[in-house]
């Protein structure tokens, strides 16, 4: 039975339609490892290959022990359907690929993953597909770039390293006028944001992060609000409103809620053409050992923003500091962002500068003894990273700079261990 509670922590462990597994009565979500699944007739696996009716097809597609976290995660952002993906990766080039065709192009934030910019400079480049970067300090600059091509606004709620808090309502109010959905990644702000209540029409996140929070599984997720009003402007979405010769001239925007009696053709466009062609499926494991996670996220993330709150009131103080970079900590309407979209906490990620530049940075990696050196964030261990010596090495320091990365810049994720014990660690460093 769906839970009908709003409180992320009853969410996260009773959300969707899973209570118990029907023929053992077990509470656990059971690892569904199979491939495939038997069908009841040849009528049965016809209506299922036609989409006359949804089951269980095959593991690229769907999976129940999948299903259980697509469900819930859908809750947890008070969304209408989910699809799990591979990675947080191949979510952010499905949900790019499902609305753009060569030729069209779409509107990102210019405070991005580094992943997320090669992918969309390079790899859909290639495919013809065009990004146009908006600076988010100016909402109206999504407007500017905005075309009869362009098919949608992209950004994260909180970016690294800059941590700039996303404009969400406004660019948001902007799409809605031009009948432009705005698709966020929410990786860094499961449970303390929810941009479904402030106009997004998709979310995704990189499961692999704070929702599984172990640093054991890679998955994503796609979570459709059933919110956007797809039918506004059909010419803007040819993805929606064209046929699709691949399943006989189906129509999503018509045939979606026809079968399903919701607003989520995005969301099922996503797993029935995308999914299943270009087959960037979650392995059942994996989403078994996200849920584990997810039944804590709720717990975990009170916890990491309590901590990085202390953390960074320290190194506020600290004299091997050359500035803090973290959500409120940014002037003027940029830090209002923060308070107005970020409630329960204001995130775990954090920046700091170090006196003495690149070398400093190194030494302070190498120093650590309880943080973890590891190119990751949303761990429940902390964690701290050099990008100007690591994930950023390749770029030129004018392109450093670009992209808010100083030579002494390191980021840090902060765990759910004591918040002393962190800071004990962090301090020692810097002083040796």
């Amino acid at each position: 039975m769906t839970t009908s509670s709003k409180h992320p922590e009853t969410i996260a462990l009773h959300g969707g339609s899973w209570r118990r597994d029907e023929s053992s009565t077990s509470v656990a979500v059971p690892i569904h490892q199979t491939t495939s699944y038997q069908f009841n007739s040849a009528e049965h696996a016809a209506n299922l290959f036609g989409l006359k009716e949804f089951g269980n097809i095959y593991t690229r597609i769907m999976n129940p022990t999948t299903n259980v976290l697509e469900e819930r995660v859908a809750a947890l952002e008070g969304g209408l359907a989910a699809v799990c993906v591979s990675s947080g990766q191949a979510a952010s080039a499905f949900v790019v690929q499902n609305l753009c065709n060569s030729g069209d192009n779409f509107v990102a934030s210019t405070d991005l993953y580094g992943g997320t910019v090669n992918l969309f400079n390079n790899t859909l480049k290639a495919m013809g597909i065009e990004v146009r970067y908006a600076d988010p300090k100016d909402p109206e600059n999504f407007a500017k770039l905005t075309d009869s091509k362009t098919r949608l606004y992209y950004a994260e709620t909180l970016p690294n390293p800059s941590l700039r808090v996303f404009p969400i309502q406004e660019v948001a109010d902007i799409g809605k006028k031009l009948n432009v959905p705005l698709i966020l990644d929410n990786t860094a702000c499961p449970v303390i944001c929810r941009p479904f209540e402030h106009g997004a029409a998709i979310v995704m996140h990189s499961l692999t992060k704070f929702i599984g929070g172990h640093g054991t599984s890679i998955g994503g997720i796609i979570v459709d609000s059933g919110n956007f009003d797809w039918s506004a402007d059909k010419a803007r979405q040819p993805n929606i409103w064209q046929p699709d010769m691949s399943y006989h001239g189906a129509v999503w925007g018509d045939a979606v809620p026809q079968l399903t009696g919701a607003n989520i053709p995005f969301a099922i466009r996503a797993r029935v053409v995308l999914l299943r062609d270009l087959g960037s499926a979650i392995s059942p494991f994996n989403s078994f050992q996200i849920i584990q996670g997810l039944e804590t996220v709720a717990l975990r993330m009170k916890q990491h923003c309590e901590n990085a709150e202390k953390v960074k009131n320290f190194l506020l103080k600290h004299n091997k500091i050359e500035k803090v970079i973290y959500s409120t900590l940014h002037d003027g309407e940029i830090g209002a962002r923060a308070k107005r979209y970020l409630k329960g906490g204001s995130g775990a990620l954090m920046g700091i500068e170090i006196k003495g530049g690149l070398e400093a940075g190194k030494k302070f990696i190498d120093n650590l003894k309880l943080l973890y050196h590891v190119a990751n964030i949303g761990d429940a261990r902390s964690l701290a990273i050099h990008p100007a010596s690591t994930t950023h090495s390749q770029l030129s320091a004018k392109d450093l700079l670009a992209a808010g990365v100083t030579p002494g810049y390191v980021r840090l994720s902060i765990g759910i261990e004591h918040a002393d014990d962190i800071i004990a660690d962090i301090d020692q460093a810097l002083k040796a």
